[in-house]
Formats: structure tokens, sequence, C-alpha cells
């Protein structure tokens, strides 16, 4: 996947405003289940956002790369104990 250009993760940042987070990291971090669950809603939604509120700031990097790295999705924004994530939908057949 393409890296976003700063035009295009504008809108999605304008996108992302109105959402709610839709998965919560726990304290057990990012497990294989949080993972599918994030690779679901990002193939359902393609734009989510993500709260990691009991991970410490080096444990969200962590965790907001290796989210992406996994599921090829890009970052669009980090702000706090907040991650928004984008994966644009495969093109149907």
């Amino acid at each position: 996947m393409t890296r976003l250009s700063p035009i295009e993760r504008k809108k999605l940042k304008a996108r992302a405003h109105a959402l709610d987070p839709i998965i919560h990291l726990g304290g057990k971090g990012l497990t294989e289940a949080v993972i599918a669950e994030v690779d679901r809603a990002l193939t359902a939604h393609e734009l989510i956002k993500v709260r990691a509120a009991s991970l410490e700031r080096d444990a969200r990097e962590a965790a907001l790369a290796e989210m992406c790295a996994r599921l090829d999705a890009q970052p669009v924004q980090h702000i706090g104990k907040v991650f928004v994530l984008y994966r644009e939908r495969p093109e149907s057949e």
C-alpha cells in the first residue's frame, strides 16, 4: 500500500473526527484476537478509531506500528491514547 499524501490524510482526519473508537485495547495489549477484530473492522469500515488507554506511550506507538504492518493499514492520526487507522477496501470483482 502506498503512503497517504498530506491531502488524503487531512480528508481522512476530517472523516474520522466524528467517529467513536470501536476497538479498545485492554491490559493484555495487542493480542491475536485484537488483531483479528481490527482486521474485521477495517474490512467493514475502512476508517476506524482504536483506543489504547491501558498502554504506556512506548507500548502505544509499538502497537500502532505493529497493527499497520500486520494489517497493511495506514496510520492517519495518533493523538494521546487514540489511533486512527485506514485501509482501503479492495475493489469488488
